[in-house]
């Protein structure tokens, strides 16, 4: 049995930065995720793929944010469960919970933080008949290692701001690009709409509207597809890989059984307060969550993180009372037994 202050569900990037904030109040945490690595969809999904909006970084690559997240966290010695998925809840008579893995894995905290970002993904296919026979055989639903398609020549399918974004990116790493998408119109943000229309102009881009692919050609791997354009005859276009990006499905998966209040694939919250879920001393942060205003943006997580461990501190030590101390005052005393501060001023006396 594995026994912790916060056992924490979901190790992206609400759920790392979680540890850190927790370990300010001295509370340990345990990260529980079913994927093998921590940092969720940013190690998973788009590793490579740059970050705007994280305050103090103009970019960084959504790995990369990862990687500086453990980094900080270390000092709080977190523990973790990887590879396996949170399954069953059972509240104990003291308050207390009792989390399951599909392993058998147990887990025992008093709170309970779903940081889940939007629940495990499926891929959004196609209705190609045959491309279940090409999956990993250059049909590809998300793009984790960029390199992969150098010089190479690259189908990709979509209209929203992953098709849009990888074309771009990819124009200068593959032999070819071709962007298929079944409208003239797309979904994106208009300067990558204004950026593949100019990269189109340039010749670095094959732009191909309004068109589907409807069939995959290749012996045991992916050799080509064929595209079906309005008033065309059909005709294949030759590719080394076919990169269908028309989103993710999310699911909560168990979480959805645990008898928490959910609206639109998302758990409920008080926003007003803590982000506690409809049963005590269970709380959903990040994406996950949803309420009156809600942002899905990793700022927000971490905001929502902070707020939520003072509430867990109150509920762990209803009868201690914790006086915050800013870091650029008290620096940051980690469970290893280092300590981060401000170098103290030198006291020279004037004779």
């Amino acid at each position: 049995m594995i026994k912790t202050d916060i056992l924490i569900i979901g190790a992206g990037p609400t759920g790392l930065f979680t540890v850190f904030e927790a370990g300010l109040l001295k509370l340990r945490c345990h990260l529980i995720d079913a994927l093998p690595q921590p940092g969720g969809q940013c190690s998973e999904i788009y590793p490579k793929k740059p970050i705007y909006d994280i305050p103090a970084y103009p970019e960084i690559l959504a790995g990369d944010l990862t990687d500086k997240l453990m980094e900080q966290i270390k000092q709080f010695e977190p523990g973790f469960t990887l590879g396996e998925r949170a399954d069953i809840i059972e509240k104990q008579d003291d308050g207390t919970f009792i989390v399951t893995t599909n392993k058998g894995t147990k887990h025992h905290a008093p709170v309970v933080a779903i940081a889940g970002g939007l629940g495990s993904f499926e891929p959004r296919k196609p209705p190609i008949s045959n491309i279940a026979d090409y999956e990993g055989k250059g049909v590809e639903y998300m793009i984790k290692e960029p390199e992969m398609y150098r010089d190479k020549d690259v189908v990709i399918a979509g209209g929203g701001d992953s098709a849009l974004d990888w074309s771009i990116f990819l124009a200068d790493v593959a032999s070819s690009v071709t962007l298929i998408h079944r409208r003239n119109e797309f979904r994106g943000h208009l300067d990558s709409v204004d950026q593949v229309q100019k990269l189109k102009n340039e010749g670095k881009i094959n732009l191909i509207t309004p068109a589907e692919v409807k069939e995959i050609t290749g012996d045991g791997k992916v050799e080509g597809v064929v595209v079906h354009k309005k008033d065309e005859e059909p005709f294949t276009i030759h590719t080394d890989h076919f990169i269908p990006l028309f989103g993710l499905s999310p699911k909560l998966g168990p979480i959805a059984d645990w008898g928490l209040e959910i609206e639109k694939n998302a758990i409920k919250v008080n926003n007003a307060l803590d982000y506690q879920t409809n049963i005590p001393g269970i709380y959903a942060i990040g994406d996950v969550n949803t309420y009156p205003g809600k942002l899905k943006l990793i700022l927000c997580g971490f905001h929502e993180a902070t707020l939520m461990c003072q509430s867990a501190f109150k509920r762990i030590f209803p009868d201690k009372k914790y006086v915050m101390k800013y870091t650029t005052v008290g620096g940051v005393q980690g469970f290893d037994g280092t300590k981060k501060e401000a170098p103290k001023a030198v006291v020279k006396k004037i004779e």
